[in-house]
């Protein structure tokens, strides 16, 4: 799975030279030397240990009214135990059932292209080549259509008949080129005749960006960068995307994030965590994988928004950056820590913009300084610096959105023909696609005319209809 972007890396080891040993082996939040500043700081504040073990940081993965997170623990191991019951792959070729409920995608009030056609899935067979994922959601195989030898992927996971599946509900809801397609959805039975498998269709990519960006590593580089600006573009696109739906992944990490190494093209997948927001109902703050998640959820808020895809975002481009993750916790405790050794300690007003019914009286914390982040993330460039710490802010208020993230001037380079046109013979990537907005009558004028440059043709960001 890993060789030909294995193979892609070290042909761009040419373009980026070798990393250094000592820029591989160190924590990517600071330098040496500020890492002991740091330590110096904290231990100002009494030894390191007892800051982390206090009582007072219990309440971090706690709600603040409804015990949410004891219910989402029982569902969690449950899916553990579901997935020990997932029997090994069949060689069977397997008929293709249409589930009950499986509704036909409601074009009326979706940001769906127009015109769009799609290819029926329904009356194909299909055979699992071999395992390619795996985890408490269930697993991942690469498949083949039989009757057309085209390659998708399969995610079978065992389905509860007393509740409706939500990622396939949420899949159903998305057309979008940034985002896994739903080809189509089947059940097939388990041994156990009481249990039923939900097959999922998607498209088939050969990569993640986790196991493209380790490419790298192995071959002791680091990815381009205008690989990283290609990537963190199309992924910013769709979160926009995304959240124009109220719909937030909550588990955005490189794992869950397909790139095709041959175009440079990208797609967030994996919605098994995600939900469709609503302003009146709590959310479990005990969500998305610790290293990528965001601030609010550490201090226990249940009425968070999709503003916390932002920050995972932020954390996956520094990532790409720095070769690994930007913010390394073993606990929540220590990654509220890590978080600190960056952004600084949080005064009580971006404590209480983070999570309003945090309990105030158990505002304690070590008052470090912010770290400067032209030391934090390593790149020469200052526009990228600059679009990450916009990223990473405490106060979803004022962390970057989105489309703000879209306009950053660390883009420009995108929306510049005469330079791009000179990359697409290095990197063979699509132009055109990165600005076919379906988005934009959601957009302002002036949103408008700076994501889509005039030499882009008007047919590919026609007005379509979204969300009233």
């Amino acid at each position: 799975m890993y060789q030909s972007a294995s193979k892609s890396a070290k042909e761009q080891t040419l373009v980026i030279g070798k990393a250094s040993n000592s820029n591989l082996s160190r924590r990517v939040q600071t330098e040496t030397n500020d890492y002991d500043e740091v330590e110096q700081d904290i231990q100002t504040f009494q030894d390191i240990s007892n800051f982390k073990h206090r009582n007072k940081f219990i309440s971090f993965n706690k709600p603040a009214k409804k015990p949410i997170m004891k219910d989402f623990n029982a569902q969690y191991q449950q899916c553990l135990k579901n997935e020990n019951q997932i029997k090994p792959i069949s060689e069977a070729v397997k008929k293709c059932q249409k589930p009950q409920g499986l509704d036909k995608i409601n074009t009326k009030s979706l940001l769906i292209p127009a015109k769009i056609t799609r290819q029926d899935y329904s009356t194909y067979t299909y055979q699992n080549l071999k395992a390619i994922g795996s985890g408490s959601f269930g697993t991942v195989y690469k498949s083949k259509v039989i009757e057309t030898g085209e390659i998708v992927a399969i995610k079978k996971v065992l389905q509860d008949k007393r509740y409706k599946n939500r990622e396939l509900q949420i899949l159903q809801e998305l057309n979008h080129q940034n985002v896994v397609k739903l080809k189509h959805a089947y059940f097939t039975p388990s041994d156990n005749n009481d249990e039923t498998y939900l097959n999922v269709v998607m498209d088939y990519f050969p990569e993640s960006l986790y196991s493209y960006n380790k490419s790298f590593r192995q071959a002791q580089a680091r990815m381009p960068e205008i690989l990283v600006k290609i990537y963190s573009y199309q992924l910013l696109r769709s979160i926009y995307y995304i959240s124009l739906l109220s719909i937030c992944h909550r588990d955005i990490k490189p794992h869950n994030i397909l790139v095709n190494p041959n175009h440079h093209k990208l797609q967030l997948c994996d919605f098994g965590s995600a939900k469709k927001l609503v302003k009146t109902e709590a959310n479990i703050s005990y969500i998305c994988s610790r290293c990528y998640r965001a601030p609010e959820l550490i201090f226990g808020a249940v009425n968070y928004d999709t503003q916390i895809d932002v920050w995972s975002v932020g954390c996956v481009i520094a990532e790409l950056f720095n070769g690994e993750p930007l913010f390394l916790g073993d606990s929540a405790v220590d990654q509220l820590i890590e978080i600190i050794k960056v952004l600084g300690t949080p005064n009580k007003v971006q404590v209480l913009s983070m999570n309003s019914e945090y309990d105030m009286q158990q505002y304690k914390f070590p008052q470090i300084k912010a770290r400067d982040w032209k030391r934090v993330i390593k790149t020469n460039d200052s526009m990228a610096t600059d679009l990450v710490s916009k990223l990473l802010v405490y106060s979803p208020k004022t962390r970057f959105t989105p489309i703000q993230a879209l306009g950053h001037p660390y883009f420009d380079q995108l929306r510049d023909l005469h330079q791009m046109k000179q990359l697409q013979e290095i990197y063979n990537f699509n132009i055109q696609e990165l600005f076919e907005f379906i988005e934009t009558n959601k957009m302002t004028n002036d949103e408008i005319k700076k994501l889509i440059p005039d030499w882009i043709s008007n047919s590919s960001s026609k007005i379509v209809k979204t969300i009233g």
